[in-house]
């Protein structure tokens, strides 16, 4: 290994999604000199596909504290208030330097900020771009600025496999082909878990790889039973499976409905609450899917939702779409302080990929790509205050494969790690041969209560005692709980 040409550079991000990305540009806007590993082609990350948007307090009457008070309600006392804090306070700074970045946002008739109602809002304030588009929009724009960066190397088609850790600190990244990065901090962007379960929103891209990596490093990682389900998923169509169906869609009028035709859900519930009582109904009446009425919505509004539905031989103008619950976002992961700094110096994570504790046990609706952005630029300015690298850093390590999970895995997560667990169900996936499953499955099981996107059958109940007690796990695989700010 240590004859495989090593790259230097002031901060390395791994991952080119909009937490990647953005980085990565407020990085080189300080002067650094930045490589920024893409496993995939740029514009093609699980950010690429985001239909919600970024919620931001830009209304007259809307304020941080009202924007706090909603992302706390949906976290189910589990929310880490500071966390919460910086993003409501810095998200709107960071709307406005994406308009300047040259991210179109979508106008009323005003020339104004069109601003969205999403689920567990209690006031409209996400932005869009290009209506369900705005991840498309945003990763397009600053995927084209960071190829036009002298100051970014972008390494498409490469594969970050483990850090480079040397006396207890990371100095930087081994790629799959044998080259390694040395730099002053590394940046894991690399997303989220959800296609570790076999029904799933996500990419198949988005198994934790960040978070195996930083694991095998020594990281810490924290909330790992908390997965949340996104409840419109389109089921039953060949080549849409999973397919969402943002939620904004709900906030302009959609409708939920059972097998009799029956409203039963309020639809801008927060995210665990709709998915349960979805998958409550189906359990109770044997039907596959619950109908999404559109059909009173302005499709001109949502134009790549209703392309893609037409395509798989839909028109959700004209009929109800077949959805249920899949797989969609973890609010666990690397453990980080508010600056991005995992438990491992030099080691930092941000995006889905990090946990800040921000998130709680349930998302709030389009505060993921707030995320990005706000934690992006933080985690950036941090990473270039760590000192040079020794050049004696000694030779990185040859690193093991990756572990994927098999088909077997991703089912054994739906089943016995889906929106309802049971203590036996869990206790069968601390066999599974996947290190990332056994990590989620002891945490769930560790986690005797039912809060937010966890649902335990023998625990049905929230326990007070377990507000703000978040889960941390290390090396030795037994979470501990912590009591955060």
């Amino acid at each position: 290994m240590s004859d495989e040409p090593v790259i230097c550079s002031d901060l390395t991000v791994v991952g080119a999604g909009a937490a990647g990305l953005y980085a990565a540009l407020s990085a080189a806007r300080a002067g650094a000199s930045v490589v920024l590993v893409s496993a995939t082609p740029l514009a093609q990350t699980a950010s690429y596909w985001a239909q919600g948007g970024i919620a931001a307090a830009l209304a007259l009457e809307d304020s941080f504290g009202r924007h706090l008070a909603d992302t706390e309600a949906a976290g189910r006392e589990l929310v880490r208030r500071s966390a919460a804090q910086v993003l409501v306070r810095e998200a709107p700074a960071r709307v406005r330097d994406l308009e300047g970045m040259g991210v179109r946002f979508d106008a009323d008739r005003r020339g104004m900020l069109a601003l969205g109602l999403e689920g567990g809002h209690s006031i409209r304030r996400v932005v869009h771009a290009g209506g369900s588009a705005t991840g498309r929009r945003v990763v397009r724009q600053l995927s084209a600025l960071a190829v036009d960066e002298p100051l970014i190397d972008v390494l498409e088609g490469a594969r970050a496999t483990a850090a480079w850790m040397h006396d207890g600190r990371c100095h930087g990244v081994v790629l799959a082909d044998g080259r390694a990065i040395r730099t002053r901090a590394t940046i894991l962007a690399t997303g989220g878990a959800a296609a570790l379960w076999s029904r799933t929103t996500n990419p198949p891209g988005s198994l934790g790889i960040g978070m195996s990596i930083a694991h095998a490093a020594g990281a810490e990682l924290a909330d790992l039973e908390f997965l949340q389900f996104h409840p419109t998923a389109v089921i039953g169509l060949k080549g849409r499976e999973g397919f969402l169906v943002t939620e904004a869609i709900r906030g302009e009028g959609a409708t939920l409905h059972g097998p009799d035709g029956e409203r039963f859900v309020e639809e801008l519930a927060p995210r665990d609450e709709v998915s349960r009582a979805i998958a409550a109904l189906l359990t109770r009446t044997g039907a596959t899917s619950v109908a999404l009425d559109m059909r009173a919505v302005d499709p001109s509004l949502f134009p790549n939702v209703v392309s893609a539905l037409r395509d798989a031989g839909l028109d959700p103008t004209r009929e109800p779409i077949p959805v249920s619950p899949a797989s969609h976002y973890m609010m666990g992961g690397i453990l980080t302080d508010l600056h991005g700094r995992s438990t491992v110096p030099g080691l930092y994570a941000i995006g889905e990929t990090a946990c800040t504790g921000l998130h709680g046990a349930n998302r709030l609706a389009s505060n993921s790509l707030t995320e990005c952005f706000v934690y992006g630029a933080r985690a950036a300015a941090a990473g270039l205050d760590e000192a040079p690298p020794a050049a004696a850093s000694g030779p990185p390590q040859s690193a093991a494969p990756l572990v994927r999970p098999t088909r077997a895995t991703q089912e054994a997560l739906w089943r016995e790690a889906g929106i309802v667990r049971t203590r036996e169900g869990l206790q069968r996936l601390l066999d599974d041969p996947h290190p990332l499953a056994r990590l989620i499955a002891a945490c769930a099981l560790r986690r005797q209560e039912s809060r937010g996107a966890h649902q335990r059958s023998d625990f049905p109940e929230t326990d007070p005692r377990l507000d703000h007690r978040h889960l941390t796990i290390g090396a030795d695989e037994l979470p501990r709980p912590e009591l955060w700010d």
